[in-house]
Formats: C-alpha cells, structure tokens, sequence
C-alpha cells in the first residue's frame, strides 16, 4: 500500500484545452489508409517509398537505439529478480616455517533486495516508458523519411515539367525569330526586331540549366533517402498531372493525442519521468536486502561433498540514508525538474500539431484555388500568344506585343506547375501532420496522459 502511493506522484497541471474542431476542416472524417502514399497513384513513388522504409539508415540507426532501449529496461529492472551466482576456490598456503594448508570451498550465493517502496518498480518503469518513446522516435523518423522522399519526388517531377515548359517556350522563342528574320529579309522588320527576338531566344535557353540541375540533385536526394549510391538510382518521373490528388480531412483534434508519432514520443517520455521522480522519492525510504550462501568446504578435496562438510548463512540487512549531503534531495529535485520539462514538451508537442494540421488545410485549400485562378491564367495567355503569333504570320501585329504575350504565357505556365507541386506537397503535409495515417480501432489507444 505505501508502495503504490510512492509510485502515484504528483504531475504539474498540464493546462492544455483540446479545440473540438479544426477552424479550416471541412468535410466528414476520411481516416488515411495506412499506405496512405499509394492514394497519390504513382507506382513508382509507391516503389520508392517502400525501398526506403526498408533500406534507409536513418530508419536503421533508430531501430538500433530501440534494440538499446530494450537492453537497458533489461539492466534497470534486473534489480527486482534474486540474484544467483556460484562461487568455487582452491586454496594452499604454506606460511614461513609452517605445514602446508589448503581448502577447497563450492557455494551458491544468493541476494535479493525486497522492494517494499517501490523504488527498483519505479526505475523499471521508467526504462520501460524510454523503450517505449524509442519505438515512436523510430516512427518519428519513418514518417519523415516517406515524406521526404515524396517531397523529393515531387522535385523531380517539378523539374521534369519546368523543363518541357522551357523547352516549349524556346522551340516558340526560334518559330518566331524565324519569321522575324523573314520580315527583316522582306523589309518589314528591323534589325533592332531580330535582336530582340534572339535576346529572348537565349533568355529562355538560359533558364535551362537550372531545372536541369535540380532534377538530377532532387534524383540524388532520392537515392540517398532509399539507401543507393546517386549513380545506381534512375527516376523515370513524368508529370505532376499524372499525380491523383488524395482527398483526406483531419478528422478530431482528439485523435491526433494517439495519432502522432511524436505526440506519443513525447507522451511516453512524460510517463517515464514520473516513474523517475517516484523512483527519486522511494530513494529515501530504508533498502531491506536479504542474502544467503549455502555450499560445502573442506580441507580434503575427496572430503569436500560429505555432509559434515556442508555450510550455510543467511542474513538481513537495512540501510537508511541518514547524511548523503543532499545528494538524494538533489536526485529527486532533478527528476522533478525533468517531470516538468517532459509536460511542457508534451504540451507544445500537442500545440504544434494542432498548428501543423490547421497550416496543412490552408494550403491544401488556398493552393486549390490558386491551381484554379492560374489555369486561367494559362489558357488566356496560351490563347493571346497564339492569336499573336498568327497575326506575325500576316503582318498585322508589331512585335513588341508578340514577344509581351509570349512572356506572359511562359510565366503563366511556370508558375502553374509551381502551383500544382506546393497543392500536392499541402496534401504531403497533411499526411504528416496527422501522423502518416490513422490506426485501426483499438491500436495505440491505450490509456492516454491527458486522462
């Protein structure tokens, strides 16, 4: 009974109200699938996601540091089993001017101290709660592994688009220095026109290069994130169009406390600290031990196994902490202030994921938006270019305007697949801010700190 009250220690109120509803949510909830990557419809994103959960050493180092974790709960509650050990020695001594003695000894000893405040429960709990907050740490680091080879991805195929619109653009920029330099053959445009048009030419040439090179750095990104050296790895991409934008909604901020990886991360550091503190507090209350030693001695080896032989003690010890110059007081003022320190983590760690969720649904919905307004944009621009290209043909347009509607329509299309790669890489974030994916009912929702 003293010993569950040692254990029940007191927690600093964490002062959290949970928000019933998301502000920007809309819609029913529509839980992620746990391979909730595939709803993007991309077989070779799916591919490359799975290669990394599987070859990322990222993800490799943190199932090592679970694999410590487990180790160390083994040591630290190693204290609450007997102890065991066996113990054998042979012994001759000849002292100066004296006979020759020996003495053969075999004994098992054995210890055990009695827990009677909790303190060696406390401390196993604690290494169990930090084994525990290493296997979400793990799904902390997986989560962003899969995002960040979604992200990279989506690089690429940003690239790849940019560079088919600068291509486009350019094969555009000669089709018209063609026919300028035609009407400056006929007299009807000047050379000042030629020039102008071949500054554009090489403006758009130039502008290649640079989404050249973040297509093969976002390739490098992507095989370093899998596990391959960058020269193994080839990306085939294709287009941020062909990409299916999954519907998902955040569902209740209630559900992220089980959700997030991170959330139980921090969750679980909390109920370790408040082992730790219980620990702290047993530390000083007596330690009761018993030992015992059983075994046989004998001077005559052939002598050593004979019931007259046999031995045996048992003893009880108590220790109480008297004068320690505050080095207990100090222990328990420590895991204290760590108990604290874990509330406000696991606090803010809710706060933030809060925010990341309602940040998410901004973007998903204001990038919608702005994919909308620009595609507009796009097919405005697409139809003025080609009227004024037409119009060149007959002579019935100057050139300024051409070389004005061609920008123009090159800049809308630029910034639309722009557009389209932040709405998909919103709907990434949301992923992630709801913790990659929901659990089925009845997973990871044991008994919560918030209760």
């Amino acid at each position: 009974m003293l010993s569950g009250c040692i254990l029940s220690s007191e927690r600093p109120d964490l002062g959290l109200d949970l928000p019933p509803k998301y502000r920007a949510g809309r819609g029913d909830s529509a839980p992620p699938a746990l391979d909730w990557w595939r709803g993007f419809r991309s077989s070779e994103l799916t591919s490359l996601i799975e290669e990394a959960q599987t070859n990322n050493f990222d993800i490799g180092a943190a199932i090592g540091r679970i694999m410590q974790a487990d180790a160390n709960s083994k040591i630290v509650g190693a204290p609450l089993l007997p102890t065991l050990d066996f113990a054998g020695n042979a012994t001759r001594l000849r002292p100066p001017g004296g006979p020759m003695a020996q003495d053969y000894k075999v004994a098992l000893n054995a210890g055990y101290e009695l827990d009677f405040w909790g303190k060696n429960r406390a401390a196993s709990l604690a290494a169990q709660e930090t084994a525990v907050a290493t296997r979400f740490a793990k799904e902390v680091v997986v989560l962003s592994t899969v995002v960040s080879v979604g992200t990279a991805y989506f690089q690429v195929l940003l690239a790849q688009d940019r560079l088919r619109i600068a291509r486009n653009n350019l094969e555009a920029s000669n089709r018209v220095l063609t026919l300028v330099k035609q009407r400056f053959e006929a007299g009807t445009a000047s050379q000042l026109d030629v020039s102008q048009q071949e500054s554009l030419v090489a403006t758009v040439r130039a502008s290649i290069p640079p989404f050249d090179q973040l297509l093969r750095q976002s390739i490098a990104t992507l095989a370093v994130l899998i596990g391959r050296a960058p020269a193994d790895l080839k990306v085939r991409g294709g287009s941020l169009y062909r990409l299916a934008i999954p519907r998902v909604t955040p569902g209740l901020p209630s559900e992220l406390l089980f959700q997030r990886p991170d959330i139980r991360l921090a969750e679980a550091n909390l109920a370790s600290a408040d082992a730790s503190v219980s620990s702290a507090r047993a530390a000083f209350f007596p330690s009761i031990s018993l030992t015992g030693q059983g075994g046989y001695e004998n001077a005559a080896l052939k002598l050593l196994f004979q019931p007259q032989s046999a031995f045996y003690n048992i003893a009880t010890s108590v220790a109480q902490p008297l004068l320690d110059g505050f080095r207990l007081e100090g222990l328990l003022d420590f895991a204290k202030g760590r108990q604290y320190e874990f509330v406000k983590a696991y606090c803010q760690s809710i706060l933030v994921a809060f925010g990341d969720v309602e940040i998410a649904l901004i973007a998903i919905a204001d990038n919608a938006e702005r994919e909308r307004l620009q595609q507009v944009v796009v097919n405005t621009s697409r139809q003025a270019f080609q009227i004024a290209e037409t119009r060149l043909r007959e002579g019935t347009v100057d050139l300024v305007t051409v070389l004005q509607t061609q920008q123009t329509l090159f800049t809308a299309e630029d910034v639309l697949v722009q557009v389209r790669a932040l709405r998909l890489q919103a709907v990434l974030s949301l992923f992630q801010a709801l913790g990659g994916s929901w659990l089925p009912p009845g997973v990871g929702a044991g008994p919560n700190v918030m209760q």
